[in-house]
């Protein structure tokens, strides 16, 4: 196997691994055995990733008891959860929790009468909180705030504040924030006294759209263009490098009619708005399906036809990946699916033009070692 074969192998087993890693279901993450009762029977929470790396779980029992539990990675400072009438700061009341220098775990209540941090009071607020003690702990490189509120009726819609800072607080003095953002959660979901057609979709949704993102990154990421950098880098492959090429395509394609039908089933079922998103996707499969209807038109190599046939196989190709992989990008901002998953594809965006960039470099030192041998009767021109 020669360098450029052995780069190529090294650079899709990276970016197979790395997708393994980013899919991974934050919601399947098991931390009953870190926190204490009542917050570890997680049997009946909805749970949802809300912001970069932030997952709220969630549940509400007959009585008007909202336990929740936020979890998200940790490396110093504050996360704060704050709870708003208007999705404002002021007269906001919020759940605060860090772990001090010395490792004592602290979290408390706070109430915003102003912006700055002597106005952000600790101990206040107007958070009902019952006589479970809240709890806050890290495990696993993130943190876990838990806590349970009382109210009058029944918790509905409501507008979160999520912030954090890399700085802690000082005599429980608040730093301003490094980042924040503002959600709505519909707390009702998490209700035991709703069927289980109330509870499901949250969690149906969030499956949909992970498998939906795991199809299509494996798809439009991975398995196509490292089709198309075999037909374009590894013609001297003969034919091995053909039916290599014809077998990438062919199982990237199902993956990315496989994405956008669970994409469609999600667009339908729950109502998810994304037209722009969708359009691209749509525009994506149909370039692709046209290529493989191509492939059973194509003209043979003596045939005057052939040269554009060539022309359409080589250039609807890459358009079809430009717009599949842009809808990766605008997939990932549309799911506010966090830090791993962009940080995920951009190592699987850099493998992808590092083994174009050095598979280039071979084919310029060494141009008769990766021209094409005696011309392969199936040989499509790329």
């Amino acid at each position: 196997m020669n360098p450029g074969s052995r780069f190529l192998v090294l650079a899709v087993f990276v970016s197979i691994v790395t997708v393994s890693v980013v899919v991974g279901d934050e919601c399947n993450e098991d931390i009953n055995g870190v926190l204490p009762l009542p917050y570890a029977n997680m049997t009946h929470m909805v749970c949802k990733p809300v912001w970069n790396s932030y997952v709220i779980r969630f549940s509400q029992t007959k009585d008007n008891v909202v336990t929740i539990v936020l979890s998200t990675t940790y490396t110093s400072g504050y996360v704060a959860m704050g709870f708003s009438k208007d999705g404002m700061m002021l007269n906001s009341s919020a759940m605060v929790g860090w772990i001090t220098r010395k490792g004592t775990p602290v979290i408390k209540q706070y109430y915003a009468e102003g912006f700055s941090s002597s106005q952000v009071k600790h101990d206040k607020g107007e958070l009902p909180l019952t006589n479970i003690p809240p709890f806050v702990t890290v495990y696993g490189g993130k943190i876990h705030l838990a806590y349970q509120l009382k109210y009058p009726s029944k918790l509905k819609s409501q507008p979160i504040l999520l912030a954090f800072s890399a700085r802690y607080p000082e005599h429980h003095l608040l730093s301003v924030h490094d980042d924040k953002t503002t959600i709505n959660i519909d707390f009702s979901q998490g209700s035991s006294g709703s069927s289980s057609n109330s509870v499901t979709p949250s969690n149906n949704l969030h499956r949909s759209k992970t498998t939906h993102g795991a199809l299509g990154l494996l798809g439009w990421g991975i398995i196509l263009p490292y089709g198309a950098i075999v037909a374009r880098y590894f013609k001297h492959k003969e034919p091995l490098w053909y039916y290599l090429h014809v077998g990438f395509q062919f199982v990237g394609f199902i993956f990315a009619v496989a994405s956008g039908f669970v994409g469609l089933n999600m667009y339908n079922k729950f109502d998810f708005h994304a037209p722009t998103h969708k359009g691209f996707g749509i525009t994506a499969i149909v370039l692709s399906v046209l290529q493989v209807m191509a492939f059973f038109i194509r003209p043979e190599k003596d045939s005057k036809h052939r040269k554009y046939w060539n022309w359409y196989h080589h250039y609807v190709g890459r358009i079809a990946l430009f717009f599949g992989c842009l809808n990766i990008f605008l997939g990932i901002q549309l799911a506010n699916a966090g830090t791993s998953w962009k940080i995920g594809y951009g190592f699987v965006l850099a493998a992808i033009i590092l083994t174009s960039i050095v598979l280039e470099v071979f084919k310029l030192k060494t141009p008769n070692k990766f021209s094409a041998s005696e011309p392969f009767p199936m040989d499509p021109v790329h």
